[in-house]
Formats: C-alpha cells, sequence, structure tokens
C-alpha cells in the first residue's frame, strides 16, 4: 500500500472512531476506562507491550497487562491492536500565550519592559504561565494531533535581559493551572550577544554579577544592582536552589562554558537547541544533562551552527544524553511536526524506542513533572493517545487522546474548517454547503 493509501486509510480509522459513540465514555471528572487489546508503548522498562489492557481508575492508571478486569460497569474501549502510547509532548511552545504572532496583543511570551530607555533590565520573576489562556484555539490543534501537553517558554526581546524569564508545563485538558514546579529560561551564544553589551563574553560577566546578587555578595541597595527584590528570590531557586535552567545555545563552545558554569555554581541545566551539542556528547551525559534538540537542523545558518548535523540526536543518546526534542522557529501553531521530528532523528541512527522516550518519559524527567506525565503505569494520570499506525511516522493520525481518562472531542478549528470546505463540495441535495456560501460557489 504507498503513502497516499496508508494516509487515506488512516483518515478512514480516524472517522470510524468519531462515529462510534459507544466506545466514547461520557466525560466526567477522574474518568474510569477499560482500554483492551492495545499495543501499549510504556515508554518504560516494559518497552512495548502487544494485546495490552490498560484500566484506568479515576483518572490514573491502575494497571497494565492482559486480561485485566475492571470493576463492573466500567466503559470499555477495544483498542483493535493499535498502538497507544503516553500523550506526547509538544515541545517547548507559547501555546496558550501567542495567538497571532504579528498581532502583539495577543503575544505574551517576553518582557522588554527596558524598551523605551534602551537599559538592560533584568526580571526573574517574569512568569509566563500567568498569561496562559486555556481556551485558546491552538489547545485543541495541538490536541487532536496526539499532544497532551507542553512546557510554556519565555522568549528574549529588545529591551529584556539573556534571563528571559520563567514558564512551566501545562496539559491541554482545558485547565488553567500549570503542573509541576516553573523552569527559568536563559539565551546565550550570538544571536543573543546584543542583549550584553554585543559580546557573547559579557554573557558570563552578567551571570556571575546576578549571582552575586542571590548570594549576597553585592548589596540589593547597591547601585550596580540589577535584581528586584523578587528578581532575588526567583532567582535563588534556580541559581543552586535545585530548580531547572532551560539555557537555549547552539555552539560548541559556549556549550564548554554553560557546562563548567554549571558545575562551579551548583546550577542544574537543560539545553534548547543545541546544534553542536553532539562534540560534548560524552561530557553532557556525565553531567546529566538533558538536550531538547531540532533534528531538522542541519545547515549551518549561522556561526553558532558550523557544525550541526542530522545526526545530532542520536550521537547525543548513543553517549548516554537523555535526548527530547523541541522545534527551532513556529513551535506554537505547528506543534504537531515534533513527531517528524523525532521521525527524522530515527531515520539518522536514533533508535525507535529512544525517539519515542523522547516524546514522553525523558521531557517528563527532565521537567520533574515524571510523578504525573510521560509513561503508562500505574499512578500515572491516564494522558494517553491511540494511533492508526507508527506515531513517529506522519502518515498515520491521532485517532482519540485521553486526558485523565477522559475522551476528548478530536475537533479543532483546522478539522471544522476542512469539514465546511469538504461540504461545500457536495451538491445541496446531498446536503452540501452551509447556509454562508451562494450556491454558485458549488461550481
Amino acid at each position: 500500500m504507498n503513502r497516499l493509501a496508508r494516509l487515506a486509510s488512516a483518515i478512514a480509522l480516524a472517522c470510524a472512531a468519531f462515529a462510534a459513540p459507544a466506545q466514547q465514555p461520557a466525560a466526567r471528572p477522574g474518568q474510569d476506562l477499560l482500554i483492551r487489546n492495545a499495543t501499549v508503548h510504556t515508554a518504560t522498562a516494559q518497552g512495548t507491550l502487544q494485546g495490552a489492557d490498560v484500566w484506568i481508575d479515576d483518572g490514573r492508571i491502575r494497571a497494565v497487562g492482559k486480561g485485566l478486569a475492571a470493576p463492573a460497569g466500567t466503559p470499555e474501549f477495544d483498542a483493535q491492536g493499535r498502538p497507544l502510547t503516553p500523550a506526547l509532548f509538544g515541545g517547548v511552545t507559547a501555546i496558550g500565550i501567542e495567538e497571532v504572532p504579528s498581532e502583539s496583543p495577543t503575544s505574551d511570551e517576553t518582557l522588554a519592559l527596558g524598551a523605551a530607555t534602551k537599559e538592560m533590565t533584568v526580571r526573574p520573576e517574569f512568569d509566563v504561565t500567568l498569561a496562559y489562556n486555556p481556551d485558546s484555539v491552538l489547545v485543541p490543534v495541538a490536541r487532536v494531533a496526539g499532544l497532551g501537553w507542553t512546557v510554556l517558554g519565555a522568549g528574549t526581546a529588545p529591551g529584556g535581559s539573556i534571563v528571559a524569564g520563567q514558564g512551566g508545563v501545562v496539559r491541554f485538558d482545558g485547565s488553567a493551572d500549570p503542573v509541576g514546579a516553573r523552569v527559568l529560561f536563559v539565551r546565550l551564544g550570538g544571536d543573543a550577544s546584543p542583549l550584553t553589551g554585543n559580546s557573547r563574553a559579557g554573557q558570563w560577566m552578567l551571570l556571575d554579577q546576578l549571582l552575586d546578587e542571590v548570594r549576597g555578595r553585592i548589596p540589593p541597595d547597591s547601585a550596580h544592582a540589577l535584581l528586584t527584590p523578587a528578581g532575588r528570590r526567583a532567582l535563588a531557586k534556580y541559581f543552586g536552589g535545585g530548580g531547572r535552567v532551560l539555557v537555549e545555545v547552539h555552539r560548541a563552545a559556549d556549550i564548554r562554558q554553560l557546562l563548567r558554569w554549571s558545575q562551579r555554581n551548583g546550577v542544574r541545566v537543560a539545553i534548547i537547541g543545541g546544534a553542536e551539542a553532539w562534540k560534548l556528547a560524552p561530557q553532557l551525559a556525565a553531567a546529566k544533562v538533558p538536550v531538547f534538540v531540532d533534528p531538522l537542523v542541519n545547515l549551518p545558518n549561522d556561526f553558532d551552527q558550523i557544525n550541526a548535523t542530522l545526526e545530532n540526536a542520536a550521537r547525543l543518546r548513543a553517549a548516554g544524553v537523555p535526548v527530547s526534542f523541541s522545534q527551532a522557529g513556529d513551535g506554537s501553531h505547528n506543534a504537531r511536526k515534533i513527531r517528524q521530528l523525532a521521525g527524522n532523528a530515527v531515520a539518522n541512527g536514533l533508535p525507535w524506542e529512544d525517539a519515542l522516550a523522547g516524546l514522553t518519559r525523558v521531557p517528563a524527567e527532565a521537567l520533574r513533572v515524571s510523578g504525573e506525565l510521560g509513561t503508562i503505569a500505574p499512578g500515572k494520570r491516564a494522558d494517553l493517545a491511540l494511533w492508526s499506525g507508527d506515531p513517529l511516522d506522519v502518515a498515520n493520525v491521532a485517532l482519540q487522546v485521553w486526558l485523565d481518562g477522559r475522551a476528548l472531542p478530536m475537533r479543532s478549528r483546522q478539522t471544522e474548517l476542512r469539514d465546511r470546505y469538504l461540504r461545500a463540495q457536495r451538491p445541496p441535495e446531498q446536503g452540501g454547503l452551509p447556509r454562508a456560501y451562494p450556491a454558485q460557489d458549488a461550481r
């Protein structure tokens, strides 16, 4: 069967799932459900279980195995042997804090308080999760693609700082509150040097000063202090306080300095991007630093990425580095493409199980939400996705997503537009044309 035929078959399967309300239990908080006969990709040491069941009790996974028995009256769903995975991680995005990138009132991921005065403003207390909108149209667009959660990232802007601010994990279940602890976002390298006197050397000078302020070596009332009292309290959680700092950085030389600086000062870091991270794979593995790579970056787009390669993820993982994924560019409106990233990493040497882990378990561990998300195991939230075929093959689709065991509508603005225009192709006597369309538009 060729790729086009497989895609048509996948769409037909999805339509069949929509047309089977008996298999879609009525939503309520803490849903009970028994999913039978699935190919369960647990993303744990158990690996993949063929013909297995998943018992969900009050929104939590109670058991995984074959021939499970649930209490009488528990709704059942027959997976018909299809792949079942944890709901996937969407990468570092601005879903829910950015609607239209070119319309500034709908974009809340950057802070530029110093733009007017051109003075440096360092405000690590800036927390983008406070602007999160769970009713964003981007949430269902991501969810119908099999994604269940993301980490909201703070970005840099003129008049801002390389210390961009805080973000956190949000689930696509309609809730407004983040899950787990916040993370701090920092940007280093050539693209960030205009924020530090047009020299990347100034980035380390700035970070060292912030450390001095947090640790009391520069008095709060000093004329040279850069932090507010709230900023010092916020930064203390990360600079030696155990919080995770996500650093966007690409050049191997900068990554080397980051490892030295973080180890010297007791700062727990993870890397976003890391186009040249493979060159320091053994050091990253020894330091247990996760890397969120974009496996499609393979060209020297700038002087920080001269040694970019499609084998970045495979080389890092072979050395023992925890590897996850995040898109360069528009990862919010196209979050579904993260499956393509993982699939390309597999095509260039990353083992399939490691690629799935990079979309599930690894980011959950790196972002400290693994007690809730990222694997199919007893005690975890029942955040699951059922697929028409291999989830890392873009010819396949998500047939159903469950969050807390609740079957969520597999509809979004995009699917509704698709259906509307497909209907417009049918003649009126066959139910075609929405009322807004004049008859001549059918021709």
